[in-house]
């Protein structure tokens, strides 16, 4: 079985590694299974994805599709063009798809155009919000797939509820390996984002920032922040910050800033120039315990995360990294894609109102937070389980 593998954004990157490792440890046993990997370029950042491919063990793509920018529509379509010129001369058996960004709804449409089968990487996540562009990429992906790999049983109930798979097509105690016969389409596999959590955590290493801010373990605080409905609004995101800031007790806050927030974040509170350094040290003054910093590679942040004393956010990932390593989490959403986090883990959602910030803040800080557990078949082996379903497929 010759599979080609997708990625178009970092997170894909990290969902990607270990299946590629799968795939090659299958390979060496003998088993007909081999891969190309395509990058979209829909994210693309030089440095950023050459440190990831260095971090994470991940080969040079066998090519980049250069489709980053535009608008969603013209990025769809220019992935599409481009993909399905790609996929016509080199055709496979399986075009194997992960997460949710727009090139795993653009492939999984031109694959299934040009007859080729489609497996889905965590399929059946959903935040039932339509205002959020990967939940439509992730409906309409789950509506193609041939193979769908889950990571939780309430994964398994949004593709029957959604109708992606039909009653007759499930069969939820075999969920496992083992069985005489798999389910015919859906697999609860487990999360391969914590099989290269869990694989690299021996690897995290202390970013230098963490020695320059002497920050001291379980006494800081890691902030995250992206989303439109809290960085696009210049009066909400103040208020956020301001929040956030006057309730950690005075400890540090780290925060790894997306360009997308940069843009509008330093003339908040009146400091903006036209020098990154000169905007950190004047907001530095406005809050001494805010510390602006570069984003991360993947070993260094994590690292910070990990020894950390809660991480506030309003990313999805990061929610199930957490949960992981114990760390509380509080997320500022409304929804959430990953409700497993808030339901097994340390993750609680509390929305984008700031004044739901110093409660939760207080929680925290009172020692009452969730201690949390990890969710059946997050254990770092679910590429091997999608690996060996797929090779099992072929006989």
């Amino acid at each position: 079985m010759l599979v080609t593998l997708i990625a178009g954004a970092r997170p894909n990157f990290m969902k990607i590694a270990p299946i590629i490792r799968a795939i090659k440890a299958a390979e060496a046993a003998g088993k007909d299974m081999h891969y190309r990997l395509v990058h979209t370029g829909q994210h693309y950042d030089k440095n950023m994805s050459d440190t990831f491919f260095e971090e994470l063990g991940i080969p040079q793509p066998d090519v980049n599709l250069g489709c980053g920018g535009g608008t969603q529509a013209e990025q769809t379509a220019h992935i599409m063009v481009a993909f399905e010129q790609y996929l016509m001369a080199n055709p496979c058996d399986l075009v194997l798809v992960v997460g949710d960004v727009t090139s795993t709804m653009a492939c999984s449409i031109v694959a299934k155009k040009l007859n080729t089968k489609v497996c889905h990487v965590e399929a059946g996540i959903r935040s039932w919000d339509l205002t959020m562009p990967e939940e439509i990429n992730r409906m309409v992906t789950d509506s193609l797939a041939d193979y769908m790999f889950t990571t939780t049983d309430i994964a398994d109930r949004n593709l029957l509820r959604q109708g992606a798979v039909y009653a007759e097509d499930w069969q939820p105690e075999q969920v496992a390996l083992g069985h005489d016969r798999c389910p015919q389409r859906v697999w609860r596999v487990g999360n391969v984002m914590i099989d290269t959590l869990l694989k690299n955590m021996p690897r995290f290493r202390k970013p230098a920032v963490y020695d320059e801010l002497g920050l001291q373990e379980g006494k800081y605080v890691v902030m995250t922040m992206h989303r439109p409905a809290n960085v696009d609004e210049e009066t909400h995101l103040r208020a956020l910050m301001e929040q956030i800031i006057t309730n950690v007790h005075g400890e540090p806050i780290v925060f790894p800033i997306h360009p997308r927030t940069a843009k509008i974040f330093y003339g908040l509170w009146g400091t903006a120039t036209d020098s990154v350094e000169e905007n950190r040290a004047a907001l530095h003054k406005v809050f001494q315990n805010l510390h602006i910093v570069d984003p991360m590679g993947y070993l260094e942040f994590n690292y910070l995360v990990q020894h950390s004393r809660a991480v506030v956010t309003d990313s999805g990932g990061i929610t199930e990294e957490t949960t992981v390593m114990g760390v509380p989490c509080i997320t500022l959403r409304d929804n959430t894609e990953r409700p497993e986090t808030c339901m097994v883990g340390t993750n609680e959602l509390i929305g984008i109102n700031p004044a739901a910030v110093k409660p939760a803040l207080d929680k925290l800080y009172a020692g009452e937070w969730k201690k949390g557990a990890i969710p059946e078949l997050w254990d770092g082996h679910a590429a091997e389980r999608i690996v060996e379903i797929l090779a099992n497929l072929q006989k």
